[in-house]
């Protein structure tokens, strides 16, 4: 057990870390399918299959380095090792994603992005999984727990949203060959080292922050021979845990869900609401006040309702607030394109909605945390590397899952390549409106559902840790 909590130094280094998934995630999700199907040509469904094959990759590789996360020895404990050793590999591997050779025909440009992206892939989670397995290594409380994993998301956040920002306002910009900012090919490379450098820093100054804590973390079993039929065993054991199973179901659906919105909403501000890049950048500057409004919410509602009542409070009311605006346009009721009072409608919903994601998904990851000691009380194992490898194949999935659904739904409506915004055929945005709401939908709903079967409580986890510490046991 640790002896202490955290104090606010050990929780802004290892919160500060999280810049690098954020700048990761954020180019995936909002940046990725436009460059390479808008900008390099590529149709949609071929880099919604590359996409997706990369995330078949990490379906292989998250659980191999999770579990190589919970039975490392070395001198630097099990976690840090692998948060030095992926800053610089991180780097190039990203940079490279967004500076392809010059010259390749269409099928090699496909073949690039399938190798680089899972390349990507691999390394962010040699950093993430160590990374996020620290939370239940660090503090055992239920609600300490919740206001660490707030730290993780605020910086994950604000460093995504902040190089989001930077593309837009200094990268992504209009030139007279390339009236529209975003699909101005030059920018992107630009932007790809500036996220490649501030990826590693973000990396290796978490692991330094973090690397005093190493003697009061948690030590791996003792070394055995390797066996695949025992490690086999061994992560069927742990995954099977229910409540693991609900959030695992929950935050598949949540995810999916995120990454169409994601993967869409450059398309839905640049196509139907016709906004131009710095608008965008409004946009995006709009949710910084959403990452601090979520991380403030989520520990008061840990505190006051639970962890599970106050994230599915928050879901439903994501649902509903969600694809209001939409829903409003395609009825006739919000302001047309270009009127004064789009832009702040837009900002205000765009805040209020991402915040109470925000807020949702730091109480899963915390209900995460918390299925570790419900785990090893049956099965004897600490298994927080299996457990947030995972989380990670499930955050991953926000890009992979939802850039592959939305170029399925770009094909379906017969989306136009090399589109400006103000001539595509009006008949073909409204399509986009009207498949994208219900399938929104649909998906927070089934994330809902399966959020409903978690049983860890604030009392069952305390009686958790008292059978572990040999306290109250019969």
């Amino acid at each position: 057990m640790i002896p202490r909590p955290p104090g606010l130094a050990t929780k802004l280094f290892y919160g500060f870390g999280s810049v690098a998934f954020g700048v990761k995630d954020n180019g995936f999700s909002y940046l990725l399918l436009l460059f390479y199907n808008q900008v390099l040509g590529l149709p949609e469904q071929w880099v919604g299959l590359a996409l997706f094959v990369a995330l078949v990759a990490d379906a292989v590789f998250d659980p191999i380095v999770g579990h190589l996360s919970d039975h490392l020895h070395s001198r630097w404990g099990r976690r840090h090792p692998f948060l030095y050793g992926s800053a610089l590999p991180v780097a190039a591997s990203y940079f490279f994603l967004w500076n392809p050779p010059a010259g390749l025909s269409p099928r090699e440009l496909l073949a690039y992005l399938v190798v680089v992206a899972i390349v990507v892939r691999t390394f962010i989670a040699f950093y993430e999984i160590p990374s996020s397995s620290l939370v239940p290594e660090l503090t055992d409380r239920y609600d300490e727990r919740t206001a660490l994993v707030g730290y993780r998301f605020f910086f994950g956040w604000w460093g995504g949203l902040t190089m989001s920002a930077l593309a837009f306002l200094l990268f992504l910009r209009p030139s007279a060959s390339h009236p529209v900012g975003v699909l101005n090919p030059a920018g992107y490379g630009a932007y790809g080292l500036a996220a490649s450098v501030v990826m590693a820093i973000a990396i290796l100054v978490s692991a330094l922050g973090t690397h005093a804590c190493i003697p009061h973390l948690k030590q791996p079993p003792p070394p055995q021979p390797f066996d695949p039929r025992r490690s086999l065993g061994e992560l069927r054991e742990t995954v099977s845990n229910r409540s693991f199973l609900a959030l695992l179901g929950a935050a598949i659906f949540g995810s999916m869900a995120l990454g169409i919105v994601a993967a869409l909403n450059v398309y839905f501000g640049t196509f139907f609401w016709e906004l131009s890049s710095d608008q965008l950048s409004l946009l995006v500057f709009a949710n910084f006040l959403s990452a601090a409004f979520g991380v403030v919410l989520a520990p008061i509602l840990s505190r006051r309702l639970g962890k599970k009542a106050g994230a599915i409070a928050l879901a439903l009311a994501a649902l509903v607030l969600g694809p209001a605006p939409v829903v409003l346009r395609l009825v006739g009721l919000f302001p047309e394109n270009h009127a004064p009072a789009l832009l702040p409608l837009l900002a205000i919903f765009n805040t209020v909605v991402v915040a109470l994601f925000i807020a949702s998904s730091v109480l899963i990851a915390s209900m995460g945390a918390d299925v570790v000691e419900d785990s090893e009380l049956s099965t004897g194992r600490r298994s927080e590397g299996v457990f947030f490898a995972a989380s990670s194949f499930v955050q991953k999935s926000v890009s992979g899952v939802g850039i592959f659904a939305s170029t399925l739904l770009l094909g379906a409506i017969g989306f136009p390549r090399g589109a400006k915004p103000g001539e595509v055929d009006p008949a073909v945005v409204r399509a986009l409106g009207i498949v994208y709401v219900p399938l929104l939908a649909g998906l927070f709903l089934a994330s809902i559902a399966c959020l409903s079967g978690y049983r860890i409580t604030r009392d069952s986890h305390e009686a958790n840790l008292r059978r572990l510490s040999g306290e109250g046991v019969p």
